[in-house]
This record gives C-alpha cells, structure tokens and sequence, in this order.
C-alpha cells in the first residue's frame, strides 16, 4: 500500500495549497518557441528558458491517456509535446530549475524527491484512473522507481532515450534496445557549442585585446585559438581523441593546437636561442590548459563521463592545469622583462 501523499511545496500555488489546475497545451511548435530555442542554444538567459511546473493535458486527454514527465526547460518540454503531435495525454511537469532531464537527474532536480512532490501537488491521482508514469530514461539516474511506487502510489515506466521515439513506442507498448541506445553524434555534440563559446567570448576578446598589446598579434591569435578548440573544436573531435578523461583529451587538443604557434616563436631570427627556445615553450605551456579547462564544461552533457569519474578527474588534473598555465605565464613575463631589458 502506498504511503500518504507528500506535503505540496510552497511554491505550488501563493497559499501553498494544491495547483488542481490543468493547463492545456498542443505539440505545434511556434516561431516564438523556435527563437527561445535559439536563445538557450547560444546561452541568452541561460536560466530563464521555462515551463511553469504542473500538470498539462495534451491534445483531448481522458482519465486513461498516459502520463508523461518532463523537466521544465522548455526545449525538454518542447521536444516532448512536438514528438506526440496526434497523441493524447497529460505532460506532468516537475521543477528542475530550468535545467534539462540528463543534467538535472545528475544533480538531483530531477529526481525521486520532486516527482513525489508534484503528483500530491497536482492531484495527479484524482486525473488519472490507473497509476503509471512514463519518465524519460535519461532521468533514471536520479529516480528512485521503487520509492515512488511505494510514497506515491504511481509506477515508473521509463521511456525511450529519444523523444522522437514515442510515437513508436507507445504503438508497441515496450522500449526496443535501439530506442535504449545512447547516441552522441556530431551534430549534437556541436549543438553544445554555442553556448560555450558565447559565455568564453568577452574575457577571450578581453585576453586577446591584452596580448595583442603586450606581446602581439601571435599571442592574442594563440588565446583565440585555445578557447575555440576547447569550446568548438573539442566537442567536435572527443571520439577520435585518444585518452579517456576529458582534461588529457583536452591537453593533447591544446598541444597539437598550441604547435604551430610554438615553430612562430622559435623562428624569430633577431632574438638570441635562448630565447627562442623560451618563447617556443610559452604557448605549450598556456594553450593545453586553457583548452582543456574548456573541455571540461562538457562532461556533464556527454554518455562519455560518470558523475563520481568527472570529481575524480577534476581533482586530478585541474591542479597540473593550474601548474602549466602558471609556469607559462611566469615564462611569457620572464620574456616580457628581457625584452625590456634589451637582453633579448
């Protein structure tokens, strides 16, 4: 027997009491939505693309259409209700903070906690006449399926990977293993771009205008090139890069980026070899890591990393980044003050 239905969050309605409300919904995709899309993709308001939490009826539901749950980022939701175009049912959407259903259920927002809470606060039990929901499977990770069933009443019935996949699904009533197989082509590891390189833009911009003035157009061309292998490059390239964490993957793309500038400075003819040799370490000193400090924003958008395994590399390898980035910029200010001197 389940326990008694959990308490309503404060934030359900202003009195703290149930939102019975069923708000409506369709699977057409705007062009105001489509732009919303484009925004979050490049990161405008990176925490503003939501849905409000509840509980949405799609199409002409009825007490036996099914229940699907969704974060409620919007382009979560969105792909959601577009895939079950000519399908009705209700969409129970929970609070992941804006956040999407892989991401969130490695933190925790989308998780067992939240489900429980919203289906009280929804009065879900009350809409529907069986007690089964269909949760995306890659918000498994943080779903206790046993722990609902039990404070709820409601069983876990997880989805497949893709929402494109329903349609098909619901026909067979069952997930086939090609719907279980996690992809991560190349056109959504580039999807993930965008973002990156909008929020490295200004201090990149800001660094190269620096360099440019400091030590010229090679070094602010060098840190223009080590955030974009680390934000468009890198994701571009993870399968092929040898290695398994995402720090060495992203040194070894940092040093082969970093080369070409490395065989610039060596060849300056005026400057003594000492120097030269000095100036060719320079950028395999500060390049490596500045792109593989990048490298590390994609590990928790990937099927490649473990939430402990990214902890475990953090630890790891940030503080040799740290090293490298360091000793290189104390090389580029030794050079810097020889330069002044007259000595180089």
């Amino acid at each position: 027997m389940a326990s008694p239905p959990q308490p309503c969050c404060p934030s359900c309605t202003s009195t703290g009491e149930p939102d019975r409300e069923i708000r409506t919904t369709e699977s057409t995709i705007t062009a105001a939505n489509r732009l919303d899309h484009l925004l979050a993709r490049f990161g405008v308001n990176r925490m503003g693309h939501r849905v409000e939490p509840g509980l949405y009826g799609l199409g002409d539901p009825t007490p036996d259409s099914p229940v699907f749950v969704s974060a409620n980022y919007t382009l979560s939701f969105d792909a959601l209700r577009s895939a079950l175009a000519g399908h009705d049912g209700y969409i129970l959407v929970i609070d992941t903070h804006g956040i999407n259903v892989w991401c969130a259920a490695g933190k925790g927002t989308f998780g067992t906690e939240e489900i429980v809470r919203r289906i009280a606060c929804t009065g879900l039990g009350s809409v529907v006449s069986y007690r089964r929901l269909i949760v995306p499977q890659l918000g498994a990770p943080g779903v206790s399926a046993h722990e609902v069933l039990r404070r709820s009443g409601f069983s876990v019935e997880y989805g497949p990977v893709r929402a494109k996949d329903l349609p098909e699904y619901l026909a067979l009533g069952r997930a086939t293993p090609e719907m279980r197989r996690v992809r991560f082509p190349v056109a959504d590891r580039l999807a993930l771009a965008p973002m990156e390189l909008v929020h490295a833009a200004l201090p990149t911009i800001a660094g190269a205008i620096v360099l440019y003035l400091l030590a010229g157009l090679p070094a602010a061309l060098g840190a223009v090139a080590a955030v974009i292998a680390g934000t468009v490059l890198f994701p571009v390239l993870l399968p092929f890069i040898p290695t398994r964490d995402f720090s060495t993957k992203g040194l070894i793309l940092g040093a082969a980026v970093a080369l070409p500038f490395s065989a610039a400075f060596f060849g300056s003819p005026a400057a003594p070899g000492w120097a030269n040799v000095l100036a060719a370490f320079a950028p395999l000193l500060l390049m490596p890591p500045v792109t593989a400090y990048l490298a590390l924003n994609f590990t928790g958008s990937t099927p490649f990393t473990s939430r402990t395994g990214v902890k475990r590399e953090i630890f790891r390898y940030v503080p040799f980044m740290a090293a490298m980035a360091i000793s290189g910029i104390a090389l580029a200010v030794l050079l810097g003050v020889a330069r002044f001197l007259g000595a180089v």
